[in-house]
């Protein structure tokens, strides 16, 4: 257990709109386990607001280094812009407190690995794990367990879609659209979500063939991403990213032998959001089939649910779920989809290692994606 304080004892960096919108609020429905003492932000007038917002008790520091020494937090909650995540994660690391990081958890599989370096030794912490939120709503852990157990047949078929829309305004700010700032396109920070949960519900992937463009936007990355993707229990799945879509929508279907399963929905889901179809052959196997639709129990994805089971995890002292391996595995996944798309070629599970460019950076160095001063 990282501390014997209770509550524990809690700090923000960056006090942006996802912190004061999301962890804020997920904080003060676990006022009885963990209590927010510091807050980080280099703007001064937005952390004065932020202040005011959250409220008696606490501080507000404009830099992480300071607050760590003053405030020996248990837990660092990181909502910051991607580029300043690893470095900001390490230090808390080493200073003692357990990280929960906005995704991405860092702009690399490289960074990932001196996260992964800067963790406990693997016997109660710190360990750092990065914000999926979708894994943990009633609806996608009730459909994981059914998979898993093989209530729904063979998955066979899959379909991952993040298909929103932004406009030019929305890359006004700075550190948008730039691979040294924001690490990728819609890929990297946005559909990053759906493909976390489409690999949380099917286990390994294998083999990813991938395409990317730039059809709208003047950015660096791109504003447009597809792959095909072979998992290694033979399921084979679509994946769309995509900001140049004006009928928004986040999707998810698996099709499997005895019943299709769907998540249809925007930037959260309940209950509601999911249907299960039986096949034919199994529409009348009303025993079997009852038990697959949601439970009554409705937990909305959120990052409330995530921090439920993060603080589980700090007080027992074990990995959270989202880090380690299976953080990694989805960052891999993005590392492969950009190479693929940017190569030409298809890229399995396990090829990019440390000498491959595409470990140090999402864009390879690739001549036609690099930004210049790179290539």
């Amino acid at each position: 257990m990282p501390s014997e304080r209770t509550p524990l004892r809690a700090a923000v960096v960056g006090t942006g709109g996802i912190v004061s919108g999301s962890h804020l609020p997920a904080l003060r429905e676990q006022s009885g386990r963990v209590r927010l003492v510091g807050a980080v932000d280099v703007d001064e007038g937005r952390l004065a607001d932020f202040l005011g917002e959250a409220g008696d008790g606490v501080s507000g520091y404009p830099g992480l280094t300071e607050m760590l020494a003053a405030e020996e937090p248990d837990l660092v909650l990181i909502g910051t812009p991607p580029a300043f995540h690893a470095e900001q994660a390490v230090a808390s690391l080493r200073a003692g407190a357990w990280v929960l990081c906005e995704k991405p958890l860092c702009l690399s599989l490289a960074e990932y690995d001196t996260i992964a370096e800067a963790e406990g030794d693997g016997t109660g912490g710190p360990y750092a794990s990065v914000v999926f939120q979708h894994r943990y709503g009633s609806g996608a852990l009730h459909a994981r367990e059914l998979l898993r157990a093989g209530e729904l047949g063979t998955p066979l078929v899959a379909h991952c879609q993040t298909t929103w829309h932004r406009d030019a305004g929305y890359y006004s700010v700075p550190w948008r659209g730039r691979w040294e700032t924001e690490g990728g396109g819609p890929t990297m920070g946005h559909g990053i979500h759906q493909m976390d949960l489409l690999l949380h519900l099917l286990g390994e992937w294998s083999e990813i063939r991938a395409m990317a463009g730039r059809l709208v936007h003047d950015v660096e990355s791109e504003d447009v991403s597809t792959a095909l993707v072979r998992f290694e229990s033979g399921a084979m799945a679509t994946v769309v990213n995509s900001v140049l879509s004006p009928d928004e929508v986040s999707r998810i279907r698996i099709d499997c032998t005895d019943a299709t399963v769907e998540l249809t929905h925007l930037y959260g889901y309940g209950n509601d959001d999911w249907a299960y179809t039986p096949a034919p052959h199994a529409r009348e196997q009303q025993e079997r089939t009852s038990h697959w639709h949601t439970p009554a129990a409705d937990v909305p994805s959120s990052h409330k649910a995530q921090l439920d089971g993060f603080l589980d995890a700090m007080e027992k002292g074990e990995r959270p779920p989202g880090s380690g391996r299976d953080a990694r595995r989805t960052l891999e996944f993005l590392a492969a989809l950009y190479k693929s798309a940017f190569t030409g070629a298809p890229v399995h599970q396990g090829e990019i290692a440390a000498q491959d460019p595409f470990y140090r950076a999402m864009h390879g160095n690739h001549p036609d994606w690099a930004p210049k001063e790179q290539r």
